[in-house]
């Protein structure tokens, strides 16, 4: 059930910049509506509209060579109060569960958040247990900054997936 709000979620968000995307203007301003506009990065970190419209943006555009029908997506919220730890606990045990299923190749897994720290925590708690090699075609997304990028990397690497880490 949660991997089906996750993935609404994700289509939500792609719908929305389709959506912006195919909005009809006369003129010259024509060739500007068939391009999504560019989501800026929330100044508020609890602000989760302005988030996944962000984020969504970030995925659809590394969404080359994905196969599978739709990503997998995941938000990472940030805060320290029970919410959002109680939320992030549920993101980690549902990382946990497809790396521990096993991601098909061609499926295009994306993980970000406001927190690139918590983001960050939260890939390499839910892939530490990969087996090596075990991801090979399988697209990994991660969303932060640049001083979290070595430790995903070490976690992600010897899983053999393509590994796109997108600086916020």
């Amino acid at each position: 059930m949660r991997k089906l709000t996750f993935i609404a979620t994700a289509l939500a968000l792609t719908g929305c910049l389709a959506l912006t995307a195919c909005n009809n203007q006369s003129g010259d301003n024509q060739q500007q509506a068939a391009q999504p506009q560019k989501v800026s990065k929330p100044t508020d970190p609890n602000d989760s509209k302005g988030w996944n419209a962000y984020l969504g943006q970030i995925v659809q555009n590394n969404m080359q060579g994905m196969s599978a029908p739709q990503p997998y997506a995941y938000l990472v919220p940030a805060g320290d109060s029970d919410d959002a730890k109680d939320s992030r606990d549920r993101q980690l045990s549902n990382v946990q569960d497809i790396v521990a299923r096993g991601i098909l190749p061609g499926n295009l897994v994306a993980i970000g958040g406001p927190d690139s720290g918590k983001t960050a925590d939260l890939v390499t708690a839910a892939f530490k247990d990969a087996k090596p090699g075990s991801m090979k075609g399988v697209i990994i997304v991660v969303i932060g900054d640049k001083a979290d990028e070595q430790r995903v990397d070490a976690v992600l690497n010897p899983t053999n997936a393509t590994v796109r880490y997108v600086e916020m």
